[in-house]
């Protein structure tokens, strides 16, 4: 068993060279329909990256279980196995469908902490509740309806409830969740995928303009998204939500024992960690893939919890 200690500061540029490496080989198929053949190419760029790395990583967050993705699935080992054991949730491309259609706001996603720092979260869904750093916690909750989550907030901010607004992912299921939030005169960012990014806009209301993430979307995203909290600053909460006997009985595997607990950030991610995101379209958060005559040039965001710092970074790279 690896037992060197997890030196986020030195592995924190490998980990962004991880997620360059997915955007760039994504960048060629942004625009052209194949959600599949894009998010593969991202897949296969993560992954060849990551076994550079001086890490013996497991992947908790990934593409899968092990008989749905033939690759970073969950549980794979990654890394030389010389090195920390750590601890990785990833999404190759978040926005398959936004990089297939050329829409804002694709990006690839990755975090790393020690190993036994991140909740297993199962492929199930996962109602979400975010906002931005500065507030006391429990200021806002997922027990409030959301017009009281809406009214809570900007009491805290000292501002009306007109001057708030909300990210929600687009779905039927949201029609409700919609209509309450609009009831308090609140505006609302529709999104059509990617809850990640959607997460990271409201830890930085003055640069995105979202103040509060609401809604249920895919548990490990989640916890990618309580990863970049963590770095950011910001309060989450998530609790699991299950249709069936079947997607609790897979939060059975995972080692969830209590199927109704709120997860606050630190409960999805127990310790220090580092972040890196990588824009392949344009989006209010990074910059897309840029080509240049011989050159392609991305933009990315690295962050670590440890410090609070967050760096971005311009690459160059002739093709």
């Amino acid at each position: 068993m690896p037992s060197q200690d997890f030196n986020d500061r030195m592995l924190s540029l490998g980990l962004a060279r991880v997620s360059e490496a997915a955007a760039l080989a994504s960048a060629t198929l942004i625009g052209r329909g194949d959600e599949k053949a894009a998010d593969q190419a991202a897949v296969n760029a993560m992954r060849e990256q990551l076994n550079k790395l001086d890490i013996a990583g497991v992947v908790v967050i990934g593409e899968g279980e092990r008989d749905e993705a033939p690759m970073l699935f969950i549980g794979e080992e990654v890394g030389s196995g010389k090195g920390p054991g750590v601890d990785i949730a990833l999404d190759p491309l978040e926005g398959t469908t936004l990089t297939a259609k050329d829409m804002p706001n694709a990006l690839t996603v990755i975090a790393m902490g020690p190993r036994g720092s991140m909740l297993h979260a199962p492929d199930v869904y996962m109602d979400k509740l975010a906002i931005g750093p500065g507030f006391r916690d429990g200021v806002v909750t997922l027990d409030m309806s959301p017009a009281e989550r809406v009214s809570a907030l900007a009491a805290a901010k000292g501002c009306s409830t007109q001057d708030i607004t909300v990210c929600v992912l687009e779905r039927p299921r949201h029609e409700e969740t919609i209509a309450e939030i609009r009831s308090t005169g609140a505006a609302i960012r529709l999104i059509t995928d990617g809850d990640v990014a959607g997460v990271m806009h409201c830890a930085d209301a003055e640069t995105t303009g979202i103040d509060m993430y609401m809604g249920s979307g895919g548990a490990p995203e989640g916890v990618l998204a309580a990863a970049a909290l963590k770095c950011m600053g910001g309060q989450m909460y998530g609790r699991l939500l299950f249709r069936n006997d079947a997607e609790r009985a897979r939060a059975s595997k995972a080692g969830i024992t209590n199927f109704d607990r709120v997860y606050t950030r630190d409960d999805m991610v127990t310790s220090d960690v580092i972040f890196a995101a990588t824009g392949v379209t344009d989006g209010s958060l990074l910059a897309g893939i840029k080509r240049e005559p011989g050159f392609l040039t991305a933009e990315t965001i690295l962050m670590r919890s440890k410090t609070g710092s967050v760096r971005r970074m311009t690459y160059r790279n002739p093709i």
